[in-house]
């Protein structure tokens, strides 16, 4: 989940600021387009978690020991910052860097208060020079740590930057180029020879994107193999996209998996078995960059009407759906492995740009729940 925070509007990760360079455009356009493609990456993990948590028979926490909202409502000035800065940056009326300075100057502003309050408990007597060191202490801190971070992504960019020259310097990425458009040509059938090009793309984007920073990541994915797509025949905006989406997901791709391993670290568990679960769990950031490569509507590119969007979402959660059912092997009752089998492909042929498709999934994958269904009340029943 936390991998996808850098493809969840309105904030996403620094390389959507990028993205808008490389496809000249607005980051709130960047931001609007990569809407609905996050909200399916996310309900594909809720589905996940959802039917592993039932496989399991995990109950919720009793709502009296969840966090009281009234509590919460009271520090709720402290987004005042994160607002300002993407209302700027949204609108365009200010520079990137003038719209960060005043969410830093804001940042210490709203914090004040907090400190105030901490200064006065803590010392009866002297509290205001107290508060006048405590405020400095942890501006000087905050300020540091922001220039740690800074370097840190300067580092990267720069080194994308030598990576991106080497490739095209070199020639490698007109090779590269021309051997994923050679193999896909051999292919007769054109969506078939598409889907070999796309799956060869993503590929290329998972190996060249394992140990990488996001930002350097997404630099190098534009510059290698986004021009391989747009040479398809793939828009550019999709395109982006989708190499956008698969440089992401090396984070959490065995054998390499970087966010998977720091997460079995705090989990003390086997990194290799987090990566594999943790991809499972993100199958759908493997499925939808798919679903837009073929359906760009999805991103609000050449739409047509509003009930070819709906119908695209539809079609694609309860695809997901199937796939996420199939993986867990658990849906009201332990799947049998053929029905797996069947689930994936009923989820697949959901996901498949046509309604012919759309109708044999949606058919196939009633069929196989109310199937589950049956099963599971007449099992209880039986014992």
């Amino acid at each position: 989940a936390s991998t996808g925070g850098q493809i969840m509007p309105p904030i996403m990760g620094a390389a959507a600021f990028l993205m808008a360079e490389y496809m000249d455009t607005t980051y709130a356009n960047v931001a609007v387009k990569a809407i609905l493609p996050a909200l399916l990456y996310f309900t594909g993990i809720f589905l996940a978690v959802h039917l592993e948590a039932r496989r399991l028979n995990l109950k919720g926490v009793p709502r009296d020991q969840l966090p009281k909202f009234g509590i919460l409502i009271r520090s709720i000035y402290l987004l005042l910052p994160l607002v300002i800065l993407v209302w700027m940056v949204s609108t365009g009326t200010r520079t990137l860097q003038f719209s960060a300075s005043i969410a830093i100057l804001l940042a210490i502003l709203v914090s004040l208060p907090h400190m105030f309050t901490d200064s006065r408990a803590q010392h009866d007597e002297g509290f205001a020079v107290h508060f006048v060191k405590d405020t400095a202490s942890m501006i000087v801190s905050a300020l540091e740590a922001g220039g740690r971070s800074c370097i840190t992504v300067a580092v990267a960019c720069s080194m994308a930057g030598m990576v991106a020259g080497c490739i095209t310097v070199t020639g490698l990425a007109s090779k590269l180029i021309n051997g994923v458009i050679n193999i896909s040509n051999m292919i007769p059938i054109p969506a078939l020879s598409l889907f070999i090009a796309l799956f060869l793309t993503m590929l290329c984007c998972i190996v060249l994107g394992m140990g990488v920073p996001t930002t350097a990541n997404y630099c190098i994915m534009a510059s290698t193999c986004a021009p391989i797509l747009i040479q398809l025949g793939i828009g550019k905006i999709p395109a982006h996209f989708f190499v956008f989406y698969f440089g992401i997901v090396a984070d959490i791709t065995p054998p390499v998996a970087l966010a998977a391993y720091a997460g079995s670290a705090i989990a003390k568990s086997d990194p290799m078995k987090t990566g594999v679960n943790a991809t499972k769990l993100a199958i759908a950031a493997f499925i939808v960059p798919y679903i837009f490569a073929y359906s760009p509507a999805m991103l609000f590119v050449d739409v047509t009407s509003v009930f070819q969007v709906v119908q695209i979402i539809i079609s694609a959660l309860l695809g997901i759906f199937g796939v996420a059912a199939a993986l867990n092997g658990y849906l009201f009752r332990p799947i049998p492995k053929w029905m797996r089998f069947a689930l994936v492909i009923a989820g697949l042929a959901m996901m498949v740009p046509g309604s012919a498709t759309d109708v044999v999934g949606l058919i196939a994958l009633a069929a196989m729940v109310f199937y589950q269904r049956a099963m599971a009340k007449k099992g209880p029943a039986a014992a």
